[in-house]
């Protein structure tokens, strides 16, 4: 069911670095025509990290992430699965934060056909189901987060409270596997994984 309170467009500075940005997207809501919901979960990635596609430098694949700040950079994972992430910093830099997971509240029954189960819980908990949930593919590439089918909103109202963050060490990774640039709504119950619970965050 959509969220019954307005919803305005999020003012987010895509500018800033991809750990600043991936901590601000929480709470964020994310449609694609009409599809998404609030985002629970995110990762940054950075050229001068060894975990990042762009590490080595530009290529044909993660050219998106070296483009504006602001679009859309999609991949397949592993050959399998489509991810989706935001572009920061400067043109030519190469950061940008994976959505790993959405709060379901716009479009729940495209959702469920697309992904085939039934379980709300399930629908976006990790960044591949997130795309197949959403309709995310290679024709979103490059594409402006702040035009359609795109649209990143907050949700409008007084006084209330901004999402509890925690932060933790990336998942699926070998290389900076420590580095704290895993985010996520606390207490959330559509993460991809749990966060220790000792994960530290904004009070």
């Amino acid at each position: 069911m959509p969220h019954a309170l307005p919803l305005i467009p999020a003012d987010i500075d895509f500018t800033a670095a991809a750990h600043e940005v991936a901590r601000r997207l929480i709470g964020v809501t994310l449609l694609i025509d009409g599809v998404g919901g609030r985002i629970v979960e995110t990762e940054a990635y950075d050229q001068l990290d060894p975990a990042s596609h762009t590490f080595g430098g530009p290529t044909a694949r993660n050219a998106a992430m070296f483009g504006p700040p602001g679009c859309a950079y999609v991949y397949r994972s592993y050959g399998l699965h489509w991810c989706v992430n935001t572009v920061c910093r400067e043109a030519g830099h190469g950061a940008g934060v994976l959505l790993r997971a959405i709060e379901p509240t716009h479009g729940l029954d495209t959702m469920r056909e697309r992904r085939g189960l039934q379980d709300v819980r399930l629908l976006c908990a990790g960044p591949g189901r997130l795309a197949q949930a959403l309709g995310i593919d290679a024709r979103l590439n490059g594409k402006p987060l702040h035009l359609p089918p795109f649209a990143l909103l907050q949700i409008a109202a007084a006084g209330q409270p901004a999402p509890q963050v925690a932060a933790g060490p990336r998942i699926g990774i070998s290389k900076a596997a420590d580095v704290p640039w895993r985010f996520g709504e606390k207490g959330s119950r559509f993460l991809s994984r749990p966060f220790d619970l000792a994960a530290k965050g904004p009070g």
